[in-house]
């Protein structure tokens, strides 16, 4: 889609929004992709050591991966309106990213002997200190650029919009709890969690739950487009690192069937806000 699309009076997605969403997305696809292939070599590939339990690294891999389509799919939006659910979720996560990075330094590939970890330690510090910033300053452009938001489109049903809001909610509750207090939390998940490791899910945790929160506040199926595909990617990717790693999942704790239970809901949300306009006529 192009800015010449949008129609007179409506605010567009600025170009610097739109190459930095771009960009993201295939940061995200790389960091995705080390953590996919060398679930299990990230001493070697990646910015720092995850060790066992290999779930962790599968799920930070998943989770990378999904926000692909969430950074594309935006980027190729026409207006503000209906990209602008990936902005804020990004930013809170890449900053909650470098606190956490920066609270545990010592635990990263800084001065590993291996040049691979080396490069991609100081490389992971070079982009979790230069894209927040850089959104910040997008972002700040992006709402002073002239224009309105157009008239919404055909709502989510209720029942979608409330599980939507309750999944961001949860999300947001557990992030929180995870980023904050790691050592008093981490053990309430359906796997073994380090501090940092509690600390990088709780940070996308919380950037998901806030994109989720934003969708139900929308409420409108072109503005969700963005995060419907997300969690479709998501839910897939996610139940895929489960199956590669079933041993690592504490199957003995109602958490780990939770954490199920809220991935097959994730699921058939992202489907339906992907293919559930077409049902309410959306052009």
């Amino acid at each position: 889609m192009t800015t010449s699309e949008v129609p007179p009076g409506v605010k567009a997605l600025i170009v610097p929004m739109r190459w930095l969403l771009y960009a993201a997305s295939a940061l995200v696809f790389l960091a995705g992709l080390q953590l996919t292939v060398f679930t299990e070599q990230t001493a070697t590939y990646f910015a720092w050591p995850i060790a066992r339990p290999f779930l962790t690294a599968a799920f930070l891999g998943a989770s990378y991966c999904a926000a692909v389509p969430v950074e594309v799919i935006a980027a190729r939006q026409s207006t503000w309106a209906t990209a602008r659910v990936a902005v804020p979720a990004i930013w809170l996560f890449t900053t909650l990213t470098l606190v956490a990075t920066v609270l545990h330094s010592d635990k990263f590939n800084f001065s590993s002997k291996t040049a691979s970890a080396q490069d991609a330690a100081w490389f992971w510090l070079a982009i979790y200190t230069g894209v927040p910033v850089a959104m910040l300053v997008i972002w700040i452009l992006q709402l002073r650029a002239l224009g309105i938001d157009p008239p919404r489109g055909p709502p989510a049903p209720t029942w979608m919009r409330f599980l939507v809001l309750g999944q961001g909610v949860g999300m947001l509750a557990v992030g929180v709890a995870l980023f904050l207090a790691p050592d008093a939390i981490k053990g309430g998940w359906p796997w073994v969690l380090t501090t940092l490791t509690a600390r990088a899910i709780g940070a996308w945790l919380i950037g998901i739950g806030f994109a989720a929160f934003h969708a139900s506040r929308e409420n409108d199926f072109l503005r969700i487009r963005p995060l419907a595909g997300g969690y479709i990617a998501f839910a897939i990717l996610q139940f895929v690192a489960i199956l590669r790693y079933f041993g690592d999942v504490n199957w003995s704790s109602p958490a780990a069937w939770l954490y199920v239970a809220f991935l097959a809901s994730v699921l058939p949300v992202g489907l339906f806000g992907w293919f559930g306009h077409r049902a309410t006529k959306v052009p």
